[in-house]
């Protein structure tokens, strides 16, 4: 082969290579609504995560899915790369029906969003015994009910749960036949602003329990780092500009707060009860510690218990969970893995 051919050759595979670049597929985010979710949606709208994914030669499309399950459904069949949930759901659905994935961004853990309310003044908790519940089933405020019964030494079994969809919540607890439910923000503000109710538990009373990630698949993870990095990066400037006292900061918090279906004093009472990560390294310092396994421990043992790790399952370490300390579970299946180096890299400033 003569140079010249060898050189045409070349700038023609030159061609192909940067034509498939062009036309590969972006990568895929689903988010829903809730309050530490909302930046996601921010992001989108004010292109930080284009931004942020041009500096890695990828494109991110992302898009809000109004059913959370529905949501999370659609990632664990691969209709998207990455998705928010909370770390319950991240076990239960995508790791309990064989998707390896990976915690890439542990955003926050509700600290007083999810809440048991009765009906009637100065009601506490032990009140709660013979009454029905109702509850999104087998979801984190189903979690939330069976921690708070344990704290007035009461089981499931002295209540009756009464399935709920989220979007029914406000409406059935204003019937003459509701006395108790457990929901999270913005219904549980809103049931809250009722006469005669008493909130009996939150999340504040298990601090670091319900946390809300950015799951993404392992195997697209470790296959394209970079989508980790964009991801992490857009992530904590979107967290730099909505935690600032400045008039950006507000504007940021405003748009949000429209955009979940309140106003800034609603949403800015939301972030109150939610313990927000705005800096890596307060994100880095839970995903570290030995209670991030410990608490899995307590999310499997309550999800083995009510048939959420699958048929097969023989006991609540069925599943392996890696964080940086260890593993709970089986070591031979681990399919949910809480993973640092990204938020480290933001924290050093290598993003």
């Amino acid at each position: 082969m003569s140079l010249l051919s060898a050189s045409r050759v070349s700038a023609l595979l030159s061609g192909l290579l940067l034509s498939c670049t062009v036309a590969a597929e972006p990568f895929k985010v689903c988010w829903s609504i809730y309050v530490g979710w909302m930046p996601w949606g921010y992001g989108e709208e004010q292109q930080i995560v284009d931004k942020w994914a041009k500096k890695y030669n990828i494109e991110i499309d992302v898009v809000q899915i109004n059913d959370y399950i529905e949501s999370i459904n659609q990632y664990t069949t691969g209709q998207f790369d990455a998705c928010a949930m909370t770390n319950m759901d991240a076990l239960t659905i995508p790791a309990a029906g064989g998707v390896d994935s990976t915690a890439l961004i542990v955003g926050d853990f509700s600290n007083g969003n999810d809440g048991v309310v009765l009906k009637g003044k100065d009601k506490t908790l032990k009140d709660i015994k013979g009454q029905r519940i109702n509850l999104v089933e087998l979801s984190v405020s189903h979690y939330l009910l069976a921690r708070a019964l344990e704290t007035v030494n009461l089981r499931e079994s002295d209540v009756r749960v009464v399935n709920t969809a989220d979007a029914d919540m406000v409406a059935v607890f204003g019937t003459k036949s509701v006395s108790a439910v457990t929901t999270w923000n913005p219904l549980l503000g809103e049931i809250l602003t009722q006469p005669d109710t008493s909130l009996v538990f939150d999340s504040s009373k298990i601090p670091g329990e319900i946390m809300d990630l950015l799951v993404v698949n392992t195997k697209t993870l470790n296959e394209n780092p970079d989508l980790g990095k964009a991801l992490t990066g857009a992530w904590y400037e979107i967290m730099a500009r909505m935690s600032a006292s400045s008039a950006d900061g507000v504007a940021a918090r405003t748009a949000m707060a429209v955009a979940s279906g309140t106003d800034l004093t609603g949403y800015e009472a939301q972030l109150a009860s939610t313990r927000m990560f705005y800096k890596p390294e307060d994100a880095l310092a839970l995903v570290n510690s030995d209670a991030l396994l410990t608490t899995m421990e307590k999310v499997a043992s309550f999800s083995f218990d009510h048939g959420l790790l699958g048929d097969g399952a023989p006991d609540a370490g069925y599943i392996g969970v890696e964080g940086p300390s260890g593993v709970f579970g089986n070591k031979s299946n681990i399919k949910l893995r809480f993973d640092p180096r990204f938020m480290q890299m933001a924290a050093d400033g290598e993003l």
